[in-house]
């Protein structure tokens, strides 16, 4: 194991992989330890909703994009209500913000969030360890002295026992019910209000982003939100015209054991349904399928994903570490999308009514807007149910 630096060039941060790498740098944010799993993001921009996305939770973010800090941050820009991942790796120190929506910096932020962050590291050979070995994990120290008992934070890196079979979305889920009508940002008046009556849509919150309740919101849909561990018969007791899944953290497979009947309960009510990451995960769980772990995951805002129904291509958002085995799926239940990246699954849907899910975010926030259209999908497939 290396030495530690010398006092005059002790640093003030470092990063104990469970290999036994460690990678130094400048401590920012909080002090102290945490230990988690170390993911990339290729997103040029968004650090600050990376960092509150509740998908985040037990993950450490590996920013690939030097520039760090330099759009300062907002509150309107928190996707929960507080930070979710567990810290920050970056090239170059968070600089000073220069965007006129700002209204603090990065570095205090984390620090009142109680997130810790190092900059100064070698984020590229950071980011191939992981693509060649797979997402280590890891422990992240910060102290101004500059004084860390590596063989202490080697150990909890190796102790540490990971995301598979943990379920985390009871974690970061709300507690209890409420409404949401706030819809997406436009220029120039911000974030506006949704008024008069809309579709009722259910959505179950197993880590829900702000901004996928703004696009709903958008669509016309009048919002009720239900914990993650809520019933089929507390979905279907608000007789929504349809039901939404939304992404969140952890292992498909270990919420899907409160999840999965939820939505067979769901589904024999043959209404539209929606899902998107850990949701989409959680209906194909509840079709039948399963999920498997992946080598590093999918993080980033430049991912390319093949429409197979039309061809078409379209630029997304990503943030997942697990994914549908497509080879799983029954019949009745369709592949509709598929990464460019590695051909893992993006999509499904059935044959047969309009129930669909995807592994992307639609929603962006941050990356593309290309595919806010499935929100309108989702909004006329229970028009047309009305309708019927």
């Amino acid at each position: 194991m290396p030495a530690t630096p010398s006092t005059a060039t002790r640093p003030t941060a470092c990063l104990v992989l469970a290999d036994g790498s460690i990678f130094y740098g400048h401590g920012f944010g909080a002090t102290g330890e945490t230990v988690a799993e170390l993911v990339f993001n290729t997103a040029m921009t968004g650090y600050q909703e990376i960092m509150t996305d509740p998908s985040y939770a037990g993950q450490i973010v590996t920013f690939t994009f030097p520039h760090v800090g330099n759009v300062g941050i907002t509150d309107e820009d928190d996707e929960a209500g507080l930070p979710v991942a567990a810290g920050m790796v970056v090239k170059w120190d968070p600089t000073e913000p220069s965007n006129w929506r700002a209204t603090g910096d990065l570095v205090s932020w984390m620090e009142r969030r109680g997130r810790i962050g190092i900059g100064g590291v070698d984020t590229r050979r950071l980011t191939r360890a992981i693509r060649q070995q797979g997402a280590p994990h890891v422990a992240l120290a910060h102290d101004p002295e500059g004084k860390f008992d590596l063989e202490a934070l080697l150990k909890k890196a190796r102790g540490w026992p990971g995301l598979v079979g943990l379920d985390l979305a009871k974690e970061v889920s709300c507690t209890q019910s409420y409404r949401w009508d706030e819809q997406r940002w436009a220029w120039p008046e911000g974030y506006t209000r949704r008024e008069g009556p809309g579709l009722k849509v259910v959505a179950i919150d197993y880590g829900a982003k702000r901004n996928i309740l703004r696009c709903l919101a958008s669509s016309g849909c009048d919002v009720t939100v239900l914990p993650a561990t809520a019933t089929a018969e507390d979905v279907l007791a608000l007789n929504p015209d349809g039901v939404f899944l939304s992404n969140g953290p952890g292992d498909p497979a270990a919420t899907g054991v409160y999840a999965v009947p939820m939505i067979q309960g769901v589904l024999k009510a043959d209404l539209p349904l929606f899902g998107i990451c850990l949701g989409h995960q959680m209906l194909a769980l509840a079709l039948g399928a399963r999920t498997i772990k992946m080598n590093h995951g999918h993080h980033g805002a430049n991912h390319p994903v093949k429409d197979l129904t039309t061809g078409k291509v379209e630029i997304t958002s990503m943030n997942h570490g697990f994914a549908v085995d497509s080879q799983t799926l029954p019949a009745g239940v369709m592949e509709t999308h598929v990464s460019l990246f590695d051909g893992s699954n993006c999509g499904i849907a059935m044959t047969d009514r309009p129930v669909f899910s995807v592994q992307y975010h639609p929603e962006a926030s941050p990356g593309p807007q290309d595919s806010y259209y499935l929100f309108d999908r989702f909004a006329a497939a229970m028009r047309a149910r009305r309708a019927a």
